[in-house]
């Protein structure tokens, strides 16, 4: 793919996220990706929150992550299936962000996750980029993530299995997250732990992946809040009722 420069706003003269195609044009795998996404978005924003008061944060679902330039363009990203970056502005220069360009901010994704659809081989693939000439070999995307993406935490979720397994980023290496007494994967730096839930969400009986708060709290999709308020509401409205009962028995109107 052929693109120009803007060199006098662009001075590294390295393409910026708006020169950058956001789709390499391959469909979602399965319906479960979009929801599942959404949900892990859902349910931690008000964690996000409470952490970036200032609103400096993104999260990409199924978004590109450019970390080097090739022709085509679109050879040189990975697209995660969700990623949560901090300390960036979720907007650049007053746009959505239409990818995640490394080359042009620096900052490594804190947790990054992949849901398997196949065996899993493609997202454990260790192959290093190797040159000889002007041939290369096709670097697999742990290998991505572990030596150039490099975000802290790197998560392989298989459905099918209702598994997950995570990788903490220690001295330049990934090594396996071993789970607490509750079966979740803790991430510090956001107060949380990642595991597998069953239940069912958006018309779907299945093993989500989910967050919990550090005391084994489920954290709740939008849904589920509102959902839990119009219980409690419904709760605070019997009692007030059967103590309405209990002043008419003894010959006490309540006023409304």
């Amino acid at each position: 793919m052929k693109f120009s420069l803007d060199v006098e706003n662009n001075p590294t003269g390295w393409p910026d996220h708006t020169q950058l195609p956001e789709s390499d044009g391959t469909f979602v795998k399965n319906f479960q990706e979009h929801p599942q996404s959404i949900l892990l978005t859902d349910s931690i924003t008000p964690v996000l929150e409470r952490i970036h008061a200032d609103g400096n944060y993104c999260i990409g679902q199924d978004s590109g992550i450019y970390w080097r330039l090739t022709d085509p363009l679109e050879k040189g990203a990975e697209a995660p299936d969700w990623f949560y970056v901090p300390n960036v502005p979720p907007t650049l220069d007053g746009q959505l962000r239409r990818s995640y360009v490394m080359w042009q901010e620096f900052v490594a994704p804190l947790i990054l996750l992949e849901f398997v659809s196949g065996n899993g081989a493609e997202e454990r693939d260790r192959t290093p980029l190797l040159r000889s000439g002007k041939q290369e070999t096709k670097p697999g995307k742990f290998w991505i993530y572990e030596n150039v993406i490099r975000p802290a935490f790197y998560g392989i979720y298989e459905v099918t299995e209702a598994s997950v397994e995570v990788y903490h980023l220690v001295d330049n290496s990934y090594h396996l997250v071993q789970v607490n007494d509750r079966g979740h994967y803790p991430i510090p730096q956001l107060g949380v732990e990642l595991g597998i839930w069953q239940g069912m969400y958006q018309n779907a009986e299945l093993p989500w992946l989910r967050w919990w708060d550090s005391q084994g709290n489920l954290l709740l999709s939008g849904a589920e809040r509102a959902e839990q308020e119009r219980e409690r509401a419904d709760r605070a409205e019997d009692k007030l009722e059967q103590l309405r009962a209990q002043l008419r028995s003894a010959g006490i109107e309540p006023e409304l």
